[in-house]
Protein backbone atom coordinates (compact mmCIF):
# COMPACT_ATOMS: atom_id res chain seq x y z
CA UNK A 1 0.00 0.00 0.00
CA UNK A 2 1.46 3.38 -1.08
CA UNK A 3 0.79 6.76 0.50
CA UNK A 4 1.92 9.93 -1.28
CA UNK A 5 1.73 13.67 -0.68
CA UNK A 6 1.22 15.97 -3.65
CA UNK A 7 0.80 19.68 -4.31
CA UNK A 8 -0.33 19.17 -7.91
CA UNK A 9 -3.29 21.13 -9.21
CA UNK A 10 -6.55 19.17 -9.18
CA UNK A 11 -6.61 18.92 -12.96
CA UNK A 12 -3.21 17.21 -12.92
CA UNK A 13 -4.16 14.49 -10.43
CA UNK A 14 -4.81 11.10 -11.99
CA UNK A 15 -6.78 8.76 -9.75
CA UNK A 16 -9.82 6.49 -9.84
CA UNK A 17 -11.60 8.48 -7.18
CA UNK A 18 -11.31 11.77 -5.29
CA UNK A 19 -12.46 12.46 -1.76
CA UNK A 20 -13.74 15.98 -0.98
CA UNK A 21 -15.44 17.59 2.04
CA UNK A 22 -19.04 18.74 2.18
CA UNK A 23 -19.41 21.74 4.47
CA UNK A 24 -22.35 23.40 6.22
CA UNK A 25 -25.62 23.56 4.27
CA UNK A 26 -24.15 21.28 1.60
CA UNK A 27 -21.55 23.80 0.45
CA UNK A 28 -18.29 22.76 -1.17
CA UNK A 29 -14.83 23.75 0.03
CA UNK A 30 -12.51 25.79 -2.19
CA UNK A 31 -10.97 22.66 -3.71
CA UNK A 32 -14.46 21.21 -4.10
CA UNK A 33 -15.56 24.25 -6.07
CA UNK A 34 -12.45 24.03 -8.24
CA UNK A 35 -13.18 20.40 -8.99
CA UNK A 36 -16.83 21.23 -9.70
CA UNK A 37 -15.67 23.73 -12.33
CA UNK A 38 -13.37 21.15 -13.89
CA UNK A 39 -16.24 18.68 -14.25
CA UNK A 40 -18.69 21.30 -15.58
CA UNK A 41 -20.88 21.45 -12.49
CA UNK A 42 -21.51 17.71 -12.24
CA UNK A 43 -20.51 17.74 -8.57
CA UNK A 44 -22.95 20.42 -7.44
CA UNK A 45 -25.70 18.91 -9.61
CA UNK A 46 -25.25 15.50 -7.99
CA UNK A 47 -25.34 17.07 -4.53
CA UNK A 48 -28.63 18.71 -5.45
CA UNK A 49 -30.06 15.57 -7.04
CA UNK A 50 -29.07 13.11 -4.31
CA UNK A 51 -29.29 15.37 -1.26
CA UNK A 52 -25.83 14.59 0.13
CA UNK A 53 -25.67 14.91 3.94
CA UNK A 54 -23.05 17.23 5.46
CA UNK A 55 -23.21 15.81 9.00
CA UNK A 56 -19.77 14.85 10.33
CA UNK A 57 -19.27 11.14 9.67
CA UNK A 58 -21.73 11.00 6.76
CA UNK A 59 -20.57 10.04 3.28
CA UNK A 60 -21.93 9.62 -0.21
CA UNK A 61 -20.39 8.65 -3.55
CA UNK A 62 -21.28 9.03 -7.20
CA UNK A 63 -19.73 8.79 -10.64
CA UNK A 64 -18.80 11.67 -12.95
CA UNK A 65 -17.76 11.71 -16.61
CA UNK A 66 -15.24 13.46 -18.83
CA UNK A 67 -12.40 13.59 -16.25
CA UNK A 68 -9.29 11.64 -15.28
CA UNK A 69 -11.15 10.99 -12.04
CA UNK A 70 -14.37 9.04 -12.53
CA UNK A 71 -15.76 8.85 -9.00
CA UNK A 72 -16.23 11.22 -6.07
CA UNK A 73 -16.63 10.50 -2.36
CA UNK A 74 -18.06 13.37 -0.31
CA UNK A 75 -17.40 13.35 3.42
CA UNK A 76 -19.61 15.38 5.77
CA UNK A 77 -17.78 18.18 7.61
CA UNK A 78 -20.66 20.30 8.90
CA UNK A 79 -18.68 22.22 11.51
CA UNK A 80 -16.77 25.49 11.67
CA UNK A 81 -13.66 23.82 13.04
CA UNK A 82 -12.93 20.11 13.16
CA UNK A 83 -12.04 18.49 16.49
CA UNK A 84 -10.03 15.32 17.06
CA UNK A 85 -13.31 13.44 17.50
CA UNK A 86 -14.55 14.80 14.15
CA UNK A 87 -11.32 13.67 12.50
CA UNK A 88 -11.83 10.14 13.82
CA UNK A 89 -15.40 10.03 12.46
CA UNK A 90 -14.32 11.29 9.03
CA UNK A 91 -11.44 8.80 8.79
CA UNK A 92 -13.71 5.90 9.81
CA UNK A 93 -16.39 7.02 7.37
CA UNK A 94 -13.90 7.11 4.50
CA UNK A 95 -12.55 3.65 5.36
CA UNK A 96 -16.11 2.32 5.34
CA UNK A 97 -16.82 3.95 1.98
CA UNK A 98 -13.85 2.16 0.41
CA UNK A 99 -14.85 -1.35 1.53
CA UNK A 100 -15.86 -3.61 -1.31
CA UNK A 101 -15.03 -1.08 -4.05
CA UNK A 102 -12.67 -1.58 -6.99
CA UNK A 103 -10.94 1.76 -6.45
CA UNK A 104 -7.17 1.34 -6.90
CA UNK A 105 -5.96 4.92 -6.49
CA UNK A 106 -7.72 7.42 -4.21
CA UNK A 107 -6.92 11.13 -4.11
CA UNK A 108 -7.84 13.02 -0.93
CA UNK A 109 -8.36 16.79 -1.01
CA UNK A 110 -9.75 17.63 2.43
CA UNK A 111 -9.14 21.39 2.76
CA UNK A 112 -10.67 22.03 6.17
CA UNK A 113 -10.45 24.25 9.25
CA UNK A 114 -9.28 22.67 12.51
CA UNK A 115 -9.52 23.64 16.15
CA UNK A 116 -6.57 23.79 18.56
CA UNK A 117 -6.53 20.04 19.22
CA UNK A 118 -6.65 18.94 15.57
CA UNK A 119 -4.62 19.45 12.40
CA UNK A 120 -4.19 18.35 8.79
CA UNK A 121 -1.34 16.10 9.92
CA UNK A 122 -3.59 14.37 12.45
CA UNK A 123 -6.32 13.90 9.86
CA UNK A 124 -3.77 12.34 7.50
CA UNK A 125 -2.56 9.98 10.24
CA UNK A 126 -6.09 8.89 11.14
CA UNK A 127 -7.04 8.28 7.50
CA UNK A 128 -4.01 5.99 7.13
CA UNK A 129 -4.68 4.17 10.41
CA UNK A 130 -8.38 3.69 9.61
CA UNK A 131 -7.51 2.39 6.15
CA UNK A 132 -4.85 -0.01 7.46
CA UNK A 133 -7.22 -1.23 10.18
CA UNK A 134 -9.87 -1.92 7.55
CA UNK A 135 -7.37 -3.83 5.43
CA UNK A 136 -6.03 -5.91 8.32
CA UNK A 137 -6.81 -9.60 8.16
CA UNK A 138 -5.44 -12.53 10.17
CA UNK A 139 -6.03 -15.54 7.96
CA UNK A 140 -2.71 -17.31 8.49
CA UNK A 141 -4.41 -20.58 9.46
CA UNK A 142 -7.26 -20.51 6.94
CA UNK A 143 -7.13 -22.75 3.89
CA UNK A 144 -8.90 -20.11 1.81
CA UNK A 145 -7.29 -16.70 2.12
CA UNK A 146 -9.27 -13.46 2.10
CA UNK A 147 -9.17 -11.49 -1.18
CA UNK A 148 -6.74 -8.59 -1.18
CA UNK A 149 -8.34 -5.11 -1.21
CA UNK A 150 -8.28 -3.35 -4.58
CA UNK A 151 -6.92 -0.07 -3.17
CA UNK A 152 -3.20 0.28 -3.85
CA UNK A 153 -2.47 3.98 -3.36
CA UNK A 154 -3.77 7.05 -1.52
CA UNK A 155 -2.52 10.50 -2.54
CA UNK A 156 -2.99 13.44 -0.16
CA UNK A 157 -3.44 16.78 -1.92
CA UNK A 158 -2.05 19.70 0.06
CA UNK A 159 -0.43 23.11 -0.31
CA UNK A 160 3.24 23.25 -1.28
CA UNK A 161 4.38 24.59 2.11
CA UNK A 162 2.57 21.72 3.85
CA UNK A 163 4.24 18.92 1.91
CA UNK A 164 7.17 18.38 4.29
CA UNK A 165 5.15 18.12 7.55
CA UNK A 166 2.52 16.00 5.83
CA UNK A 167 5.20 13.61 4.53
CA UNK A 168 6.45 13.28 8.10
CA UNK A 169 2.91 12.53 9.27
CA UNK A 170 2.55 9.86 6.57
CA UNK A 171 5.83 8.18 7.57
CA UNK A 172 4.85 8.22 11.25
CA UNK A 173 1.39 6.80 10.53
CA UNK A 174 2.83 4.02 8.38
CA UNK A 175 5.27 3.05 11.13
CA UNK A 176 2.47 3.15 13.70
CA UNK A 177 0.24 1.01 11.48
CA UNK A 178 3.07 -1.52 11.08
CA UNK A 179 3.51 -1.63 14.86
CA UNK A 180 -0.21 -2.07 15.44
CA UNK A 181 -0.36 -4.89 12.89
CA UNK A 182 2.53 -6.63 14.65
CA UNK A 183 0.65 -6.29 17.96
CA UNK A 184 -2.52 -7.70 16.41
CA UNK A 185 -0.67 -10.58 14.75
CA UNK A 186 0.97 -11.62 18.02
CA UNK A 187 -2.29 -11.31 19.95
CA UNK A 188 -4.26 -13.31 17.41
CA UNK A 189 -1.77 -16.19 17.30
CA UNK A 190 -3.05 -19.29 19.11
CA UNK A 191 -1.52 -20.22 22.44
CA UNK A 192 0.05 -23.40 21.04
CA UNK A 193 2.12 -21.22 18.67
CA UNK A 194 2.70 -17.99 20.58
CA UNK A 195 4.64 -19.28 23.58
CA UNK A 196 7.28 -17.44 25.62
CA UNK A 197 9.91 -18.97 23.33
CA UNK A 198 8.01 -17.70 20.28
CA UNK A 199 8.00 -14.16 21.71
CA UNK A 200 11.74 -14.41 22.41
CA UNK A 201 12.35 -15.48 18.81
CA UNK A 202 10.26 -12.55 17.56
CA UNK A 203 12.41 -10.16 19.59
CA UNK A 204 15.61 -11.70 18.23
CA UNK A 205 14.29 -11.39 14.68
CA UNK A 206 13.56 -7.69 15.19
CA UNK A 207 17.05 -7.05 16.54
CA UNK A 208 18.62 -8.78 13.53
CA UNK A 209 16.64 -6.73 11.02
CA UNK A 210 16.81 -3.28 12.67
CA UNK A 211 19.61 -0.84 13.41
CA UNK A 212 20.63 0.04 16.99
CA UNK A 213 18.68 -2.88 18.51
CA UNK A 214 19.93 -5.60 20.82
CA UNK A 215 18.16 -8.40 22.70
CA UNK A 216 18.89 -10.25 25.92
CA UNK A 217 16.86 -13.28 27.03
CA UNK A 218 16.80 -14.27 30.70
CA UNK A 219 16.02 -17.96 31.11
CA UNK A 220 14.49 -19.48 34.23
CA UNK A 221 17.94 -20.39 35.59
CA UNK A 222 18.94 -16.73 35.26
CA UNK A 223 15.79 -15.66 37.09
CA UNK A 224 16.52 -18.14 39.89
CA UNK A 225 19.86 -16.39 40.45
CA UNK A 226 18.03 -13.06 40.67
CA UNK A 227 15.56 -14.49 43.23
CA UNK A 228 12.57 -13.90 40.93
CA UNK A 229 10.37 -16.25 42.93
CA UNK A 230 7.13 -14.45 42.03
CA UNK A 231 7.75 -14.80 38.28
CA UNK A 232 8.84 -18.43 38.61
CA UNK A 233 5.78 -19.28 40.72
CA UNK A 234 3.71 -18.62 37.59
CA UNK A 235 5.84 -20.35 34.97
CA UNK A 236 6.68 -23.49 36.99
CA UNK A 237 3.30 -25.13 36.33
CA UNK A 238 3.88 -25.16 32.58
CA UNK A 239 6.10 -27.23 30.31
CA UNK A 240 6.77 -23.97 28.42
CA UNK A 241 9.71 -22.22 30.11
CA UNK A 242 9.23 -18.60 31.11
CA UNK A 243 11.38 -15.88 29.56
CA UNK A 244 12.27 -12.33 30.53
CA UNK A 245 12.90 -10.63 27.19
CA UNK A 246 14.87 -7.37 27.11
CA UNK A 247 14.89 -5.37 23.84
CA UNK A 248 17.13 -2.30 23.78
CA UNK A 249 16.90 0.48 21.20
CA UNK A 250 19.86 2.85 21.40
CA UNK A 251 19.06 5.87 19.25
CA UNK A 252 20.19 8.51 21.74
CA UNK A 253 23.38 9.42 23.54
CA UNK A 254 24.97 6.78 25.80
CA UNK A 255 24.42 9.01 28.82
CA UNK A 256 20.73 9.53 28.10
CA UNK A 257 18.42 7.70 30.49
CA UNK A 258 16.09 5.28 28.67
CA UNK A 259 12.33 5.18 28.73
CA UNK A 260 11.25 1.65 29.61
CA UNK A 261 8.12 -0.25 28.59
CA UNK A 262 7.28 -3.44 30.50
CA UNK A 263 4.69 -5.79 28.99
CA UNK A 264 2.74 -8.58 30.64
CA UNK A 265 3.21 -11.63 28.42
CA UNK A 266 1.05 -14.44 29.78
CA UNK A 267 0.80 -16.37 26.52
CA UNK A 268 -2.09 -18.41 27.87
CA UNK A 269 -3.86 -17.98 31.19
CA UNK A 270 -5.91 -20.87 32.53
CA UNK A 271 -5.94 -19.22 35.96
CA UNK A 272 -3.68 -21.99 37.28
CA UNK A 273 -5.08 -23.86 40.29
CA UNK A 274 -7.64 -21.02 40.62
CA UNK A 275 -9.02 -22.27 37.32
CA UNK A 276 -11.05 -19.94 35.12
CA UNK A 277 -14.52 -20.89 33.83
CA UNK A 278 -14.45 -22.73 30.51
CA UNK A 279 -16.60 -20.23 28.59
CA UNK A 280 -14.41 -17.97 26.44
CA UNK A 281 -11.24 -19.32 28.01
CA UNK A 282 -9.87 -19.46 24.44
CA UNK A 283 -9.59 -15.66 24.64
CA UNK A 284 -6.96 -15.99 27.35
CA UNK A 285 -4.43 -16.20 24.53
CA UNK A 286 -4.87 -12.40 24.56
CA UNK A 287 -3.39 -12.19 28.06
CA UNK A 288 -0.07 -11.38 26.39
CA UNK A 289 -1.37 -8.25 24.66
CA UNK A 290 0.72 -6.05 26.95
CA UNK A 291 3.81 -7.84 25.66
CA UNK A 292 2.45 -7.64 22.11
CA UNK A 293 2.06 -3.87 22.44
CA UNK A 294 5.68 -3.55 23.56
CA UNK A 295 6.74 -5.52 20.48
CA UNK A 296 4.51 -3.29 18.35
CA UNK A 297 6.06 -0.10 19.70
CA UNK A 298 9.60 -1.41 19.25
CA UNK A 299 8.72 -2.43 15.68
CA UNK A 300 7.45 1.09 14.96
CA UNK A 301 10.60 2.60 16.48
CA UNK A 302 12.71 0.50 14.11
CA UNK A 303 11.12 2.43 11.23
CA UNK A 304 10.96 5.89 12.82
CA UNK A 305 14.50 5.71 14.26
CA UNK A 306 14.06 8.46 16.88
CA UNK A 307 17.03 9.99 18.68
CA UNK A 308 16.31 8.50 22.08
CA UNK A 309 16.89 5.35 24.11
CA UNK A 310 14.00 2.96 24.70
CA UNK A 311 13.98 -0.44 26.39
CA UNK A 312 11.15 -2.93 25.98
CA UNK A 313 10.88 -5.67 28.62
CA UNK A 314 8.52 -8.61 28.19
CA UNK A 315 7.64 -10.87 31.13
CA UNK A 316 6.58 -14.01 29.24
CA UNK A 317 5.11 -17.09 30.89
CA UNK A 318 2.25 -19.57 30.59
CA UNK A 319 -0.09 -20.00 33.58
CA UNK A 320 -1.17 -23.64 33.83
CA UNK A 321 -2.54 -26.01 36.51
CA UNK A 322 -0.19 -28.89 37.27
CA UNK A 323 1.07 -31.05 40.11
CA UNK A 324 3.90 -28.58 40.72
CA UNK A 325 1.86 -25.41 40.10
CA UNK A 326 1.52 -22.73 42.78
CA UNK A 327 -1.34 -23.23 45.22
CA UNK A 328 -3.50 -20.64 46.98
CA UNK A 329 -1.74 -19.91 50.26
CA UNK A 330 1.80 -20.40 48.93
CA UNK A 331 4.32 -17.73 49.90
CA UNK A 332 7.07 -16.67 47.49
CA UNK A 333 9.96 -14.25 47.62
CA UNK A 334 10.52 -11.55 44.99
CA UNK A 335 13.61 -10.04 43.41
CA UNK A 336 13.04 -6.98 45.61
CA UNK A 337 13.33 -9.12 48.76
CA UNK A 338 9.65 -8.66 49.65
CA UNK A 339 7.46 -11.72 50.17
CA UNK A 340 4.03 -12.40 48.69
CA UNK A 341 1.22 -14.68 49.83
CA UNK A 342 -0.52 -16.01 46.73
CA UNK A 343 -4.24 -16.12 47.54
CA UNK A 344 -5.35 -16.46 43.91
CA UNK A 345 -3.18 -18.01 41.21
CA UNK A 346 -5.29 -16.23 38.59
CA UNK A 347 -3.80 -12.93 39.79
CA UNK A 348 -0.58 -14.00 38.08
CA UNK A 349 0.14 -11.00 35.87
CA UNK A 350 1.23 -8.87 38.81
CA UNK A 351 3.53 -11.69 39.94
CA UNK A 352 5.56 -11.74 36.73
CA UNK A 353 5.45 -7.95 36.45
CA UNK A 354 6.70 -7.23 39.97
CA UNK A 355 9.98 -9.05 39.35
CA UNK A 356 10.32 -7.43 35.91
CA UNK A 357 9.76 -4.00 37.50
CA UNK A 358 12.51 -4.69 40.01
CA UNK A 359 14.82 -5.84 37.20
CA UNK A 360 14.50 -2.55 35.27
CA UNK A 361 15.93 -0.54 38.20
CA UNK A 362 19.38 -1.35 36.76
CA UNK A 363 18.69 0.85 33.72
CA UNK A 364 18.19 4.00 35.86
CA UNK A 365 15.19 4.84 33.66
CA UNK A 366 13.75 8.26 32.87
CA UNK A 367 10.31 6.65 33.10
CA UNK A 368 8.77 3.19 33.27
CA UNK A 369 5.34 2.28 31.89
CA UNK A 370 3.99 -1.22 32.34
CA UNK A 371 1.20 -2.44 30.08
CA UNK A 372 -1.02 -5.34 31.10
CA UNK A 373 -4.38 -7.01 30.57
CA UNK A 374 -4.43 -7.10 34.33
CA UNK A 375 -7.96 -7.01 35.78
CA UNK A 376 -11.54 -7.73 34.83
CA UNK A 377 -12.40 -4.97 37.28
CA UNK A 378 -11.00 -2.46 34.80
CA UNK A 379 -13.66 -3.50 32.29
CA UNK A 380 -16.36 -2.99 34.92
CA UNK A 381 -14.99 0.49 35.67
CA UNK A 382 -14.21 1.78 32.16
CA UNK A 383 -15.72 -0.65 29.66
CA UNK A 384 -13.99 -1.42 26.39
CA UNK A 385 -13.33 2.13 25.17
CA UNK A 386 -10.82 3.38 27.69
CA UNK A 387 -7.59 2.11 29.21
CA UNK A 388 -6.80 2.86 32.85
CA UNK A 389 -3.73 4.79 33.99
CA UNK A 390 -2.37 4.61 37.54
CA UNK A 391 0.92 6.19 38.51
CA UNK A 392 3.25 7.25 41.31
CA UNK A 393 3.90 10.48 39.39
CA UNK A 394 1.01 12.74 38.33
CA UNK A 395 3.10 14.53 35.69
CA UNK A 396 3.84 11.20 33.98
CA UNK A 397 0.18 10.20 34.21
CA UNK A 398 -0.87 13.48 32.59
CA UNK A 399 1.65 13.02 29.78
CA UNK A 400 0.19 9.60 29.02
CA UNK A 401 -3.39 10.91 29.16
CA UNK A 402 -2.56 13.78 26.78
CA UNK A 403 -0.72 11.40 24.43
CA UNK A 404 -3.84 9.22 24.40
CA UNK A 405 -6.01 12.19 23.42
CA UNK A 406 -3.68 13.19 20.58
CA UNK A 407 -3.48 9.61 19.34
CA UNK A 408 -7.23 8.91 19.64
CA UNK A 409 -6.31 6.09 22.04
CA UNK A 410 -7.86 7.38 25.24
CA UNK A 411 -7.09 6.51 28.83
CA UNK A 412 -8.40 7.67 32.23
CA UNK A 413 -6.56 8.00 35.51
CA UNK A 414 -7.58 6.04 38.59
CA UNK A 415 -6.15 6.76 42.07
CA UNK A 416 -3.70 4.60 43.97
CA UNK A 417 -4.02 6.38 47.29
CA UNK A 418 -2.50 4.97 50.46
CA UNK A 419 -5.97 4.09 51.77
CA UNK A 420 -6.14 1.23 49.25
CA UNK A 421 -2.81 -0.30 50.25
CA UNK A 422 -4.17 -1.88 53.43
CA UNK A 423 -6.33 -4.22 51.32
CA UNK A 424 -3.10 -6.05 50.45
CA UNK A 425 -2.11 -6.71 54.07
CA UNK A 426 -1.26 -10.35 54.81
CA UNK A 427 -0.89 -11.97 58.25
CA UNK A 428 1.86 -14.26 56.92
CA UNK A 429 3.86 -12.30 54.32
CA UNK A 430 4.75 -8.73 53.39
CA UNK A 431 1.68 -8.61 51.17
CA UNK A 432 -0.94 -10.76 49.46
CA UNK A 433 -1.49 -10.76 45.71
CA UNK A 434 -5.17 -9.73 45.76
CA UNK A 435 -7.02 -7.05 47.67
CA UNK A 436 -10.57 -8.35 47.87
CA UNK A 437 -13.67 -7.44 45.89
CA UNK A 438 -13.52 -3.64 46.00
CA UNK A 439 -11.33 -1.53 43.67
CA UNK A 440 -9.70 -4.54 42.01
CA UNK A 441 -7.86 -2.54 39.34
CA UNK A 442 -6.58 -0.08 41.92
CA UNK A 443 -5.32 -2.67 44.40
CA UNK A 444 -3.55 -4.50 41.54
CA UNK A 445 -1.74 -1.25 40.73
CA UNK A 446 -1.06 -0.70 44.46
CA UNK A 447 0.63 -4.10 44.48
CA UNK A 448 2.87 -3.10 41.55
CA UNK A 449 3.64 0.28 43.10
CA UNK A 450 5.49 -1.47 45.92
CA UNK A 451 8.15 -2.47 43.37
CA UNK A 452 8.53 0.91 41.65
CA UNK A 453 9.72 3.26 44.36
CA UNK A 454 13.06 4.05 42.67
CA UNK A 455 11.72 5.65 39.46
CA UNK A 456 8.79 7.39 37.80
CA UNK A 457 6.26 4.71 36.94
CA UNK A 458 2.83 4.36 35.40
CA UNK A 459 0.64 1.31 34.92
CA UNK A 460 -1.70 0.87 31.95
CA UNK A 461 -4.51 -1.65 32.49
CA UNK A 462 -5.69 -2.60 28.98
CA UNK A 463 -7.99 -5.49 29.90
CA UNK A 464 -10.92 -3.79 28.21
CA UNK A 465 -9.15 -2.29 25.18
CA UNK A 466 -6.61 -4.88 24.01
CA UNK A 467 -9.04 -7.10 22.14
CA UNK A 468 -12.62 -7.37 20.93
CA UNK A 469 -14.39 -10.26 22.60
CA UNK A 470 -16.51 -12.70 20.58
CA UNK A 471 -18.46 -12.26 17.34
CA UNK A 472 -17.30 -11.64 13.80
CA UNK A 473 -15.00 -8.78 14.87
CA UNK A 474 -13.21 -10.84 17.53
CA UNK A 475 -9.50 -10.09 17.64
CA UNK A 476 -6.68 -7.97 18.98
CA UNK A 477 -7.07 -4.19 18.54
CA UNK A 478 -3.44 -3.07 18.52
CA UNK A 479 -4.04 -0.74 21.45
CA UNK A 480 -2.37 0.97 23.27
CA UNK A 481 0.44 1.22 20.68
CA UNK A 482 -0.81 4.65 19.43
CA UNK A 483 -0.79 6.10 22.96
CA UNK A 484 2.64 4.69 23.81
CA UNK A 485 4.28 5.79 20.56
CA UNK A 486 2.80 9.28 20.88
CA UNK A 487 4.12 9.47 24.44
CA UNK A 488 7.64 8.42 23.42
CA UNK A 489 7.74 10.86 20.52
CA UNK A 490 6.72 13.69 22.85
CA UNK A 491 9.66 12.80 25.10
CA UNK A 492 12.03 12.82 22.14
CA UNK A 493 10.78 16.28 21.15
CA UNK A 494 11.61 17.59 24.63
Amino acid sequence: MKYKVTAHALGEIKADCICLPLLKKGKLSQLGREFDTLCDGQLSQNIKDYGAEAKVGASCAFNISGQNIKRVILLGADTDKLSQSDINKIASSLAGSLKGTNIKHLAIALDLNFNAEASEEQLTKQVILANESGRYCFDLYKSEKSPKPALQQISFKTQKQQQAPLKQAVAFAQALATGMSKTKDLGNQPGNVCTPTFLADEAKSLAKQADNFSVKILEEKDMEKLNMGAFLSVSKGSTEPGKLIVIEYKGGAKSEAPHVLVGKGITFDTGGISLKPGAQMDEMKYDMCGAASVMGVMTALSEIKPKMNVIGVIAAAENMPAGNASKPGDIVSTASGQTVEILNTDAEGRLVLCDALTYVERFKPASVVDIATLTGACIIALGHCTSAVMSNDDALANELLEAGKRAADKAWQLPIWDEYQSQLDSPFADMQNIGGKGAGSITAACFLSRFTKKYKWAHLDIAGTAWVSGGKDKGATGRPVPLLLEYLMSKQAK
